[in-house]
């Protein structure tokens, strides 16, 4: 067959394939199966017969398998045909390849033969034609049985259609089975030597490239590379084809489009790669491609290709590193480009080159550490990268270093200080890295190897110091040696010399004291001795000094330089660490929950390691009990868990798990002794998230019986133990108890013999939390809200816990402790009794006999309650003592009489804080009283309801219930307002007006503590009666203005909040004076006022009537914990119904202009926070309208620039907006001259022109930016006219003043005078803003007449 060209062909082939020409072409959409079968099978057997057919009959051969090729979706080409000739072409392919390779092998008769192997030529060029064809056709779906489908819908019966599908099944070509055998039939033809037979270039690329493109073609089906078989046989193929039969420019063009266009093979490209330099020996086309990647640039906005090319490199970095860092030089390029999935490949295959260059154990050990430390700088410099993704990146790629044997020790230091700043990163992922990184650090540390992995400050500066000593003692050694070696010792005269010089500044010391003169300091008598006594010192120093370098070598001394040099670098990791932990503490309550629990696994390592300051954070960590999250899978499947069971988890881990190699006793007393050490110096905020925490684990049973048990015994153990030891152990068993009252139901003996006891009376802490654990007999269910039903169980008042609460109120000792374990005391009372008014009217009857009964005190402290009452708010002017016993002196006499009266004070600050915490506990038992009264009501009705049967007669019921509900309420607001304060039988109504005179009476009752008690009492009072509180609203408002004491200051600010809660109107007439404390000097007023205007202003107890400008100062206040507080404020706020657009004006009104002005940079980052929460843009519309015309009052460039900033954060989305803005420009044309404000407008406009739409016209924008340009150069040009104007009069009154007069000394005076005052004149023009252009003129040209007169 002389006609077939195999270029010609493929180009053909290449081109429409329904015009391809086949000389004697088969009708194949019109042959039946049969027909189509035997024409194969004639062509089949016409091969088998001779190989050579192919060229010699090509209409039964060669045109029948192109005929079925290019017919290949026809309905006759089923499976068996494509099978037929996948197994022809295959199994031709190979006979004519091992042919070749029979002639070409070294020991046959044809080896020398060139030609020899022409033979096969175009027998091999046609098969791997059909080849390449049958791949293309199988690709495309040929011989899937398309009529499978139909055959199956056309049989009888519901048995024919599954087995004629089956059958369809069984006959359907599936092209992924055969592929492998495809590619090792390729395998085997690529082992001809091809330059032997195909003897031009285009020739043996045409040929190769029949194996080549189905090749790539395979690759582009990602199905086909999934499987391990499939991917290695295309590996091979085109290694084969670059290796043997250049194709290695082809190959890194492919490599290349693959890249651009298929990114799910950028990881098999980089495989391809690695196969052919690895078991091929082919290097250098990685190498071009790799040159050809880093001569790459991408757009901006190109997402795929960058990406595609990044999975590329790291790839083939981390199967060849030695070829990618031959290339480095030339890759590094793209980290100055755009596309950041590109920097990101470039950092990882930096850590990549830096684990491979550290494992490899070839090369100079110096050039290795030159590389390494380079590889290091540029990921140092890419910690400011400017796209978050990359600094991520570059966090988990030294995370991933970390964990390499080698520790890197030179640039760890460098590390940590930038994992640290990167703590304080604007994005959460690159904080969450950051953390990871830390606490890989700290896991990873290198100084273990002498004392163990931990990491306590103090212990390693210690051991710093102990080896600082003795290197001071070798340094002395050393010196003394070098002196000695030297010959200093032996050089008499210098010595002598020396020694004198010494012994002589010695002496004109003594002497100097003595008194005695320098010139006896100089006798030669006093020198001799000298000169005796150093020789014999320098003796027994060189002695000392053999006796030490008997001791001491070279080695020793070598190691102890080297051991400072271990715990200096130890003390500078540990003091990084800890100077990390505050910032790691405000992580800890990120709304960022991956961030919370980095910082959370951090904390336990840190403790882990001994670090001092992570019990910092593991205190801190508690507060996140709160937290109101669902165990959820997080972004990376990580970790599933909530936050709070996380700390559970971590808590657990560090102090509640059992411990190996410990006995179970010890087990149950070391977890015992970790819960009471978790409230040694706790806060109040602590106690009460460790309190929510052990409830949660004891209803999830993981608190043991026997570790309650000893609970149990530690606080009621009969000998002496640490008082702090005794009241954690009922401090958590009460907490305990919240879950489960049988914990304390058990042993209520106990508590009142230890806590109501003895210990108790001496130790009022223990008292006060024995009483919090007896609450817990009531139970600890709360109450729905709406419900009428009420659990707590009430106790008989003759029960022993009632007179042992009643006896450690009455008889404890004097101590500030009493008042925390009273109020508990009453608490405890109030839940547990049936009737505790009665207990508690005893208990102030006992208090007030106790305080009145005492004799009258001599300096009229206070008297009876009578006199107390009605005393006027005076001061003696002298107070009368009593004449003192015989043996008593005046001042001993004083110091009594002061003991008394503190001791009467204290009993009267006990009264008046009972008698105020009773009222207030009062009001919640009636109301428990009243829920108890509608309970039974409700219960009757509903049984009466029951027994009804008419509708009409139970709705009538209903309706009389609901009355009887009303006026059992309103019977109890009249006890509440006219029976508890004002009542003829009232026992409370007595202590009113004895506490309001304390209170109004601050000269006569001088004690803090009595001045405290009474000022809470008096606010406890006025929420029970409206009455009460309206007369007294003044003098608390006037004791909170007046008082010095912040105790007495804070506890008013929150006894106002509950009285706006009570009493609402009253003190939304008067919230301005609530306003006040904001300015108070004492951060807990600050905070505490703060924290209750919160509260009233959110929940909608007062208005708000533009003081926010107040509340606005706190966001920048210096205590952290008021300026965050503010910060949640005013987040709450914008989530109200324009709350905090309505008031917008008046803060910036309050913050700009008057007495309560801040500074400019105060007053900017203000509004930058509130400005964040302006996001309608109907708000920001209005807010540009009434900014624009503040423009028009403002007199002052202060003003102008304030108003200019708040323009400028606005963001300017909408077109009308913009609009807005040019419509107000004859506010604010005559500001412009200023530089900031013209600052500011540009700055706008910037913004307007970014937010444009793309398709509207910048027109508008164009005019308004001229517009502006034009009245800023006549604002500026006005104002230097109006400067020179100004220099010009003050030059001729100058001139005038100069002219000799009669009265020249006062025209001198007078010309000062007025010089002085036209520079005031001119610098206050210079600020205000200019008159007009003409005016100005007129007045230059009547000043230059004038000045033409003065001249002439």
């Amino acid at each position: 067959m002389d006609g077939f060209n195999l270029q010609e062909e493929l180009l053909s082939l290449s081109a429409d394939l329904s015009i391809y020409h086949i000389p004697h072409e088969l009708d194949v959409p019109d042959l039946s199966e049969t027909a189509l079968d035997a024409y194969l099978s004639t062509a089949i057997e016409s091969i088998v017969q001779d190989a050579d057919s192919i060229l010699f009959s090509p209409e039964t051969t060669l045109d029948v398998f192109r005929s079925i090729l290019k017919h290949a979706d026809a309905p006759a080409v089923d499976g068996n045909v494509m099978q037929k000739t996948l197994d022809a072409v295959t199994s031709s392919l190979v006979h004519h390849a091992n042919a070749v390779m029979a002639l070409v092998a070294p020991g046959a008769a044809t080896s020398d033969d060139v030609d020899a192997p022409l033979a096969h030529k175009q027998q091999l060029e046609i098969w791997a034609f059909l080849l390449q064809w049958l791949v293309l056709a199988a690709e495309k779906g040929a011989g899937k049985s398309a009529n499978a489908a139909p055959a199956a819908a056309k049989g009888r019966g519901k048995k024919a259609a599954p087995k004629r599908a089956a059958a369809a099944r069984s006959t359907a070509f599936v092209w992924v089975d055969h592929v492998p055998a495809v590619l090792a039939a390729m395998h085997k033809t690529l082992r001809i030597p091809t330059t032997r037979i195909w003897r031009t270039t285009s020739e043996r690329e045409a040929f190769v490239s029949c194996f080549t493109r189905p090749a790539y073609q395979l690759c582009e089906t990602e199905a086909h590379l999934k499987a391990a078989e499939t991917r290695l046989g295309i590996y091979k193929v085109v290694c084969l084809c670059v290796k043997f039969h250049g194709h290695a420019f082809g190959a890194q063009t492919s490599v290349v489009q693959n890249l651009t266009y298929f990114e799910h093979l950028s990881e098999p490209m980089a495989e391809l790669l690695a196969i052919l330099e690895k078991e091929f020996d082919h290097a250098q086309l990685a190498e071009e491609v790799l040159r050809e990647v880093a001569g790459k640039s991408f757009a901006h906005n190109d997402a795929k290709g960058p990406r595609s090319f990044s999975k590329f490199l790291v790839r083939l970095a981390e199967l060849c590193p030695r070829i990618v860092q031959k290339q480095m030089p030339l890759l590094l390029a793209h980290l100055d480009g755009d596309a950041h999935p590109m920097r990101m490949a470039i950092v990882e295959i930096i850590g990549i080159l830096i684990k491979d260059i550290s494992a490899s154990d070839d090369g100079d050990e110096e050039q290795k550490n030159k590389q390494i430390k380079r590889f290091f700088e540029i990921l140092f410099e890419r910690f400011l990268d400017l796209n978050s993704y990359v600094r991520s990146k570059v966090l988990t790629t030294l995370i991933k270093l970390c964990d390499l044997p080698t520790k890197f020790p030179k640039q760890r230091t460098h590390l940590t200080d930038l994992t640290i700043r990167t703590l304080e990163d604007k994005t959460s992922s690159a904080r969450r890295y950051a953390i990871q990184l830390l606490c890989r650090l700290l896991e990873t540390h290198p100084f273990g190897a002498l004392h163990g992995g931990t990491l306590n400050l103090a212990e390693w500066t210690e051991r710093y110091e102990i080896i600082c000593k003795e290197l001071e003692k070798v340094d002395t050694v050393e010196m003394e040696k070098a002196r000695r070696d030297a010959g200093m010792d032996r050089d008499d005269e210098d010595e002598d010399a020396a020694d004198k010089e010494g012994d002589e500044d010695e002496d004109a010391d003594k002497d100097a004291a003595n008194g005695v003169e320098d010139a006896d300091a100089a006798d030669p008598t006093l020198e001799k001795p000298k000169i005796k006594r150093k020789p014999r010192q320098s003796q027994l120093n060189i002695a000392a000094v053999e006796a030490e370098q008997t001791s001491l070598d070279a080695q020793t001394v070598l190691k102890l330089r080297l051991t400072k040099k271990y715990y200096s670098d130890a003390l500078r990791f540990i003091t990084q660490i800890e100077s990390a932990i505050p910032t790691l503490c405000q992580l800890l309550v990120s709304t960022n929950k991956t961030e919370v629990l980095e910082s959370m696994r951090f904390f336990r390592t840190a403790y882990e390691y001994n670090i001092s300051s992570a019990d910092q954070g593991i205190k801190t960590m508690l507060h996140l009990i709160w937290t109101k999250d669902v165990n959820a899978t997080t972004d990376d499947g990580v970790d599933g868990r909530g936050v709070r069971a996380h700390l559970i988890d971590v808590y657990r881990t560090l102090y509640f798990d059992v411990v190996p190699d410990l006995a179970p006793k010890q087990q149950v007393s070391r977890i015992a002794k970790n819960m009471i050490e978790r409230t040694y110096g706790a806060t109040l905020a602590e106690l009460t998230s460790l309190e929510e925490m052990m409830r949660t684990m004891m209803a999830d049973g993981a608190i043991h019986g026997d570790v309650i048990n000893k609970l149990w015994q530690v606080y009621s153990a009969d000998q002496e133990i640490p008082r702090a030891q005794r009241q954690g152990a009922i401090i958590i068993l009460g907490m305990l108890a919240l879950a489960k009252k049988e914990v304390v139901t058990e042993r209520v003996d106990a508590l009142l013999k230890i806590g109501l006891g003895p210990l108790g009376m001496n130790d009022l802490v223990l008292a006060r939390y024995t009483c919090i654990a007896l609450q817990r007999l009531g139970g600890s269910a709360k109450k729905v809200k709406g419900s009428l039903t009420h659990n707590t169980m009430r106790l008989p008042m003759d029960n022993a816990i009632f007179q042992k609460l009643q006896d450690v109120v009455e008889f404890s000792p004097r101590s500030p402790q009493w008042f925390s374990m009273a109020e508990q005391a009453v608490n405890t009372i109030y839940l547990l009794g049936e009737q505790p008014d009665a207990l508690c009217s005893s208990i102030i009857k006992n208090l007030t006999a106790k305080v009145f009964s005492r004799p009258p005190k001599a300096d009229g402290q206070f008297g009876t309650a009578s006199e107390a009452a009605d005393a006027p708010d005076t001061t003696p002017t002298s107070a009368t003592v009593p004449p003192t016993p015989g043996g008593m002196s005046r001042s001993s006499s004083m110091d009594s009489i002061k003991a008394v009266d503190e001791a009467g004070s204290f009993d009267l600050a006990q009264l008046v804080f009972v008698v105020g915490h009773v009222a207030i506990k009062h009001i919640v038992y009636l109301e428990l009283v009243e829920r108890e009264f509608k309970r039974r009501k409700d219960e009757t009705a509903k049984e009466k309801a029951a027994a009804k049967a008419a509708d009409k007669d139970g709705n009538d019921l209903d309706a009389v219930a609901g009355n009887a509900e009303d006026d059992i309420g309103d019977l109890i607001a009249g006890v509440r307002e006219k029976e508890l304060l004002y009542g003829d039988r009232s026992l409370l109504a007595v202590y009113g007006p004895l506490v309001a005179s304390i209170c109004a009476s601050p000269k006569r009752y001088r004690s803090p503590m009595l001045r405290q008690a009474a000022t809470l009492a008096l606010t406890k009072l006025m929420c029970v009666s409206a009455q009460f509180c309206e007369a007294h609203l003044l003098l608390l408002f006037k004791i909170l203005e007046t008082s010095r004491d912040p105790v007495v200051r804070s506890n008013i600010v929150i006894a106002l909040g509950d009285i706006a809660v009570c009493w609402g109107s009253m003190i939304d007439d008067n919230s301005e004076r609530l306003y006040q404390g904001l300015g108070d000097v004492d951060a807990s007023v600050k905070k505490n006022t703060l924290m209750v205007l919160t509260h009233l202003i959110l929940n909608g107890m007062i208005k708000v009537k533009g003081q926010l400008g107040e509340m606005a100062k706190c966001l920048e206040d210096k205590d952290e914990r008021i300026s965050d507080l503010a910060k949640l404020f005013f987040t709450e706020l914008s989530t109200k119904d324009n709350a905090l657009y309505n008031n917008l004006q008046d803060v910036i009104s309050h913050l700009s202009i008057g007495a309560h002005a801040v500074d400019e940079e105060t007053f900017e980052r203000t509004m930058r926070f509130i400005f964040t929460f302006i996001e309608k843009e109907k708000q920001a519309e209005a807010i540009v309208e009434k900014l624009c015309q503040r423009f028009r009052l403002a007199t002052e460039e202060r003003q102008w620039r304030d108003i200019s900033f708040c323009l400028a954060l606005l963001p300017f989305k909408s077109e009308r907006s913009v609009r807005k803005l040019i419509e107000g420009l004859p506010f604010y044309q005559d500001k412009l001259h200023e530089e900031t404000v013209f600052r500011r407008f540009t700055e706008i406009l910037a913004k307007a022109r970014a937010n444009k739409s793309a398709g509207k016209p910048e027109t508008e924008l164009k005019e308004f930016e001229a517009i502006l340009a034009e009245h800023q150069a006549k604002g500026l040009e006005d104002q230097a006219l109006e400067a020179d104007v100004l220099r010009k009069t003050k030059a001729a009154k100058r001139r005038a003043a100069k002219r000799p007069t009669a009265g020249s000394g006062a025209v001198k005076d007078k010309g000062r005078a007025e010089d002085r005052a036209q520079d005031r004149e001119a610098a206050r023009a210079e600020r205000r803003p200019a008159r007009s252009a003409r005016s100005r003129r007129k007045v230059v040209e009547s000043e230059s007449e004038d000045e033409d007169g003065d001249d002439e």
